[in-house]
């Protein structure tokens, strides 16, 4: 994984509107989406490592994520399953180092 990675896949998913969709656990991922591109943003601003803190705060989002992406539709499917690739991405990253 590389910045180069990170980059890509924060500038394809921020160029995606927020899905059209119906789910009671639409908050959850709208928390999951801020918190994620909150660390993205912090690495791509230049940190070249996250804490102990943001890196467990991602793998939770990631293991939200698994549990939550089953009962999404086809509409939002892809959006999620592209968030939950950041995240994994920024963990893996921050795990290498």
């Amino acid at each position: 994984m590389s910045h180069h990675t990170i980059a890509s896949l924060w500038e394809e998913h921020s160029r995606e509107g927020w899905p059209r969709f119906s789910s009671p656990n639409e908050g959850q991922l709208m928390t999951l989406d801020t918190v994620i591109g909150g660390c993205a943003v912090f690495y791509l601003d230049g940190q070249t490592e996250m804490d102990g803190q943001r890196i467990a705060i991602l793998q939770d989002c990631v293991a939200d994520l698994d549990t939550l992406l089953d009962d999404l539709t086809e509409d939002s499917l892809g959006y999620f399953q592209r968030l939950r690739r950041l995240a994994a991405a920024l963990v893996q990253l921050n795990q290498a180092t």
